[in-house]
């Protein structure tokens, strides 16, 4: 369940560049993923709100306001920048950029809390950028990607995982009050809300949208459920058998199977100094999620 999980929300970077084959923008194509999904996420806020109120949790003004600021900039903020990215950078390259998030949460956490950097973080900070910086140089060595259009959508996907890591650092509270089924029905509706808001604020035309050639719609569709509802209850069901550790080694996978569907759809290149900046970039990342049960702290 977890590796499918892994596959599957890694097949996403591959979705979007098809898509973008057909010159739909970044609003328009998130607006179309976030719709198909939304009755998905409605249903699991039900559920888990309603599975809330038999057990007396109430939801207290403060939260619903950090809901909302986690869901709008953390969900669909995240999202955008990422999506955003995918139009200058391969999928190889996004996915290995977005797979640094768990360094970025202990650098916020060290900024936000205090808390100490060791040896461990820092030498996972060393070799997952070292890694990230041979990817980008192979990408415009021998991809042959402008290095002006590389470094920007690079830039783009920085900004999504870091992003996506405040999420993280700020979903901790709220998941433990109020449980991870209905912290992410919540936030995701709240992206949902923001992505269609973002959609007909940016867009000269509302009806360019439902105008789409109809393999945007049928991608469109393969990305809500394949690569965005399908991993989330995948993952869940996962952990609860494997526990967190054991998940964490094996959805490591995600970044590898990335450069190889890229291959496969894309035509994307696969090298050596690829596949190394990759390795790199999994031993840093694992070098801060997979900590010994003793410095685990609860």
């Amino acid at each position: 369940m977890v590796l499918a999980s892994a596959v599957t929300i890694s097949s996403k970077a591959v979705i979007v560049k098809l898509a973008y084959a057909y010159h739909i923008n970044a609003e328009a194509l998130i607006a179309l993923r976030m719709l198909i999904a939304a009755p998905f996420f409605l249903g699991l806020t039900i559920w888990a709100f309603t599975r809330a109120r038999a057990q007396a949790v109430e939801m207290v003004r403060a939260d619903i306001w950090m809901f909302l600021l986690v869901g709008v900039i953390g969900g669909y903020g995240s999202m955008w920048m990422d999506f955003a990215g995918l139009q200058y950078v391969s999928a190889g390259l996004e996915r290995i950029i977005l797979f640094l998030y768990p360094t970025m949460v202990v650098l916020i956490s060290a900024w936000m809390f205090g808390r100490r950097i060791g040896k461990r973080e820092v030498f996972s900070l060393v070799f997952s950028y070292l890694g990230v910086g041979l990817v980008v140089g192979h990408d415009i060595g021998v991809l042959k990607a402008g290095a002006h259009e590389t470094a920007l959508g690079a830039m783009l996907v920085l900004a999504s995982s870091i992003l996506y890591a405040g999420y993280f650092v700020l979903s901790d509270q709220l998941i433990k009050r109020y449980g991870a089924s209905l912290f992410t029905g919540c936030v995701m509706l709240a992206a949902t809300v923001a992505s269609g808001l973002h959609y007909v604020v940016s867009s000269q035309n509302l009806g360019l949208i439902f105008h789409q050639p109809v393999e945007v719609y049928w991608l469109s569709l393969l990305m809500a459920l394949v690569a965005t509802v399908l991993p989330i209850i995948l993952m869940s069901q996962g952990i609860k058998r494997l526990g967190s550790s054991q998940s964490s080694l094996i959805s490591s996978i995600g970044p590898v199977s990335t450069i190889f569907l890229a291959y496969i759809f894309l035509g994307e290149a696969i090298t050596w100094l690829q596949l190394l900046g990759t390795a790199l970039v999994l031993v840093g990342v694992m070098a801060i999620t997979l900590k010994p049960k003793v410095e685990t702290v609860v």
